[in-house]
């Protein structure tokens, strides 16, 4: 009798103990770049068929598309999520509400690092145009640039002296690069250059999309001193035509999402200022 109940008692305990199922748990994060990833190789899908995918329910992946829509890193339309268009032929108009609010931060942040009575050498680009249109904060500056849109803010600026390069305009980006831009910079020996990039890979490389817009800013912060890198996150891990230099090259760096730590530790290394917005 004894013996039948230490049975039924092992028998029991083994009943009793906990079932692990080895399942694998993505945080937000992760889960967000893998779909962006899909997206941009697969194309188009419907967001039940992620949900099914990624075993959450249509309400969390609507988020996570929401995000990634907000960031302008894909488009969501007639009940399917595309590709954001990220070649040369993308518009200025539409790159200026990919991430539109982390370059709005990025622009804020950008002002404490300036001083009124400054002389500024400004690049184009979107992320650049935001910071042009809060500028007015800093009186006194003297701006000299080749960005149109950054103009069309700064010529209504109150205090600040603004000049503009002459030449060739390109009019799908409405700035000026290449020949003239070079010679337009070549005349100043500014305090501070900003600039922004096409976009940079997962090492810190920097690239843009032709030729003409690398070597206006190489002749950019040729005549500056102090060298700010503008880069919001839609511009993180991915890679251009042209080579543009490393992150580390620049004095300061600001961001509307941290670097990886890797790059973080690069840039620590080399004393470089990094700027979260």
């Amino acid at each position: 009798m004894t013996s039948f109940f230490r049975m039924l008692v092992e028998c029991f305990r083994f009943l009793a103990k906990p079932i692990f199922i080895e399942k694998v748990i993505m945080n937000s994060k992760e889960r967000r770049q893998r779909i962006l990833k899909q997206i941009n190789h697969a194309g188009a899908v419907r967001p039940e068929q992620l949900a099914e995918q990624y075993q959450v329910s249509v309400q969390t992946i609507r988020s996570d598309l929401r995000t990634l829509g907000d960031k302008g890193l894909l488009i969501r339309r007639h009940g399917v999520v595309a590709p954001f268009p990220g070649r040369e032929n993308v518009d200025f108009e539409q790159r200026q509400i990919r991430n539109a609010q982390g370059k709005a931060r990025i622009a804020q942040r950008c002002l404490s690092l300036l001083a009124e009575h400054q002389s500024l050498l400004l690049g184009t680009g979107t992320t650049v145009e935001h910071l042009a249109a809060v500028l007015y904060q800093v009186s006194g500056l003297r701006i000299m640039t080749n960005n149109l849109h950054a103009a069309r803010h700064l010529c209504h600026h109150p205090s600040c002296e603004l000049l503009i390069a002459g030449g060739l305009v390109r009019k799908r980006d409405q700035d000026v690069v290449g020949g003239d831009s070079i010679e337009f910079f070549n005349r100043f020996n500014a305090e501070i250059g900003i600039v922004s990039v096409g976009c940079m890979d997962k090492l810190g490389h920097l690239y843009d999309y032709n030729t003409d817009e690398v070597m206006a800013r190489e002749a950019l912060l040729r005549n500056s001193r102090h060298h700010i890198l503008l880069i919001d996150s839609s511009k993180f891990n991915s890679e251009g035509v042209c080579r543009a230099g490393h992150i580390s090259d620049f004095h300061s760096v600001i961001s509307d999402e941290a670097l990886h730590s890797s790059l973080r530790s690069q840039l620590s290394a080399k004393q470089v200022d990094v700027l979260v917005g």
